[in-house]
């Protein structure tokens, strides 16, 4: 019955069949094998409630939708022009900039490529960047965000090494720390190679004016203050992770719905309802990834593992390496939560073997996500991208390589220089 049960199995993973249900099927498989009772499921799938941590994730996901629906992408081009747009290639500094900043608000770089090519898209036009620079910016931009705070992948890691009972513990603000120097690497390499590429050209800027800055910020002043409250709230320790994504929510509701007025009370239970959706989604994958991880545990999956690679593998580097590669592909094909709740379980206890810090691995692992979110054939920005500029995905490819190669140096010194990650912490 074991063997029938992995067969119809693997032909409902073939045939389309939702993630958890395969993950699920997969547990209930092993534990039977085990002679467990499949009660454990059901404790897994409950033992999420438990986490405190939890409670922010759905808070600042549909504060996230709040903003997408509002026009918060317009005001956020604006003022960012209004700053930078006198520097050299300073349209695709605020292009950089933006993009990662609405992408750690809201959680999707999908979002990020549809909400903000239809603004960045004709000025990038506007100013002389080529067809290919300006596709391949606003294609790689998308993901730039997921190491920024309040980044919904960076809680998610939290909590899923949370329910690992390591020894080595850390908090989520330890990981918004270690992300800031990681971010700020990939985001300076790219202007300075946006800044190369384009020496010498004639990229027209536009002058900088306090009118047309005070104009700007009079637009966003209701959206200014957030990021300072919230960041300021966490880092001072005024707020926990769970506060400060309330008052997040509970600002953004107020700023939308009655100061901007851009998201009417009407519409505010749809974004409810689309937003919880989401997270639904996402905490039915946890739990159950969470039983999947539990079996593997119990039947020294991780151990087994962590002994093969040491027969191969002598040092830290070469499984620095080769975890690059498997995470690059892996974010090519899967959305990074699943990957987040399947891979974490099994990779972390192989790395802190390898001596791999918690903490630097989790932006490892991030930071391979969001470039395999562009990665040749199956990234699913390059869909997103295609579809949203209807462009064949051979020239996207093309457009995107730079920017990756670029990313990918960031990628190799975030790997192999934990400093970068762990100063911040320490």
């Amino acid at each position: 019955m074991i063997w029938l049960g992995i067969v119809v199995l693997i032909v409902a993973a073939v045939c389309g069949a939702p993630l958890f249900a395969v993950l699920m099927g997969a547990a209930m498989l092993g534990f039977l094998s085990a002679d467990i009772d499949l009660a454990i499921v059901s404790i897994e799938l409950y033992r999420i409630v438990d986490t405190p941590l939890l409670v922010a994730l759905p808070l600042f996901t549909f504060a996230g939708y709040m903003l997408s629906e509002a026009r918060t992408s317009q005001r956020l081009v604006g003022l960012a022009q209004s700053l930078f747009g006198w520097m050299p290639s300073g349209l695709a500094v605020v292009a950089f900039g933006v993009c990662a900043i609405f992408t750690a608000l809201t959680g999707a770089s999908g979002v990020t490529i549809v909400a903000l090519g239809a603004l960045l898209f004709p000025s990038l036009v506007n100013s002389g960047f080529s067809e290919r620079f300006r596709l391949g910016l606003v294609t790689t931009s998308g993901s730039l965000g997921l190491l920024l705070v309040p980044s919904v992948p960076l809680i998610l890691y939290a909590v899923v090494v949370q329910q690992m009972e390591l020894e080595e513990t850390f908090t989520v603000v330890d990981l918004f720390l270690a992300g800031l120097i990681p971010f700020s690497l990939m985001f300076g390499l790219l202007i300075g190679w946006t800044l190369w590429h384009h020496r010498g050209g004639k990229i027209p800027r536009i002058p900088f004016t306090w009118p047309a800055v005070g104009k700007a910020l009079v637009a966003a002043r209701w959206e200014l203050p957030l990021p300072v409250v919230v960041l300021g709230g966490i880092y001072s320790g005024y707020f926990a992770i769970s506060e400060a994504a309330a008052v997040t929510a509970l600002y953004v509701v107020i700023a939308e719905t009655l100061l901007y007025r851009d998201v009417p009370w009407r519409k505010l239970p749809q974004v409810m309802v689309r937003s919880m959706v989401m997270v639904g989604g996402i905490l039915l994958i946890l739990g159950v990834a969470f039983a999947f991880a539990n079996f593997m545990v119990d039947a020294e999956v991780p151990q087994a593992l962590f002994d093969f690679m040491q027969r191969h593998i002598e040092s830290q580097l070469a499984f620095l390496l080769l975890l690059n590669i498997v995470l690059l592909m892996l974010g090519a094909v899967l959305d990074i939560f699943s990957a987040l709740v399947i891979m974490v379980p099994l990779i972390l206890p192989v790395a802190i073997g390898y001596g791999v810090h918690p903490v630097h691995l989790g932006i490892v692992f991030l930071a391979n996500m969001q470039i395999g979110y562009f990665t040749p054939p199956v990234g699913m920005n390059l869909f997103i991208s295609s579809y949203r500029f209807k462009k064949p995905l051979l020239e996207v490819y093309l457009a995107c390589w730079p920017f990756m190669v670029v990313l990918l140096v960031a990628l190799a010194l975030i790997t192999y220089v934990p400093w970068l990650s762990l100063v911040l912490v320490d």
